[in-house]
């Protein structure tokens, strides 16, 4: 599978993303997101993607998920990511279980961007939280 992206300077030091069969654009740097806090919400949006998807799958009744991700980094450079706590808060009547497995399977098996961090010698650790419709 191939995919083609372009970035695009505009000035100082802003630039503008976007990925071929995408339809949108992102921007980089002054005004925008910077490159690593993207890799960061990349992650965090790949297993969102992930844990709803197999939640609805195990048909279990999920209204609603956040997905809270925090990093450190080195201090000198490559900086990459050293640590990555990834906060998952699931709404609904979810089983525990079931949510756990749906993690699981996104950190151990689907979730290409984890995988990408941790290849880079990230230690990845996360926590659930389930907010019941009483929880509230």
């Amino acid at each position: 599978m191939s995919v083609k992206g372009r970035v695009k300077w505009v000035e100082g030091m802003q630039f503008i993303g976007s990925i071929e069969d995408g339809g949108c654009s992102i921007v980089l740097g002054e005004g925008g997101i910077s490159p690593m806090k993207l890799l960061l919400l990349s992650v965090a949006g790949c297993t969102a993607y992930d844990v709803m998807m197999i939640l609805k799958k195990m048909r279990e009744p999920i209204e609603g998920l956040e997905v809270e991700i925090s990093g450190e980094r080195r201090e000198e450079h490559p900086r990459v990511y050293t640590k990555v706590n990834i906060h998952y808060r699931i709404y609904g009547d979810v089983k525990e279980e079931k949510a756990r497995r749906a993690i699981e399977l996104s950190q151990d098996k689907y979730c290409s961007a984890s995988a990408h961090i941790k290849m880079s010698g990230a230690e990845v650790t996360y926590s659930l939280e389930i907010v019941r419709g009483d929880d509230e």
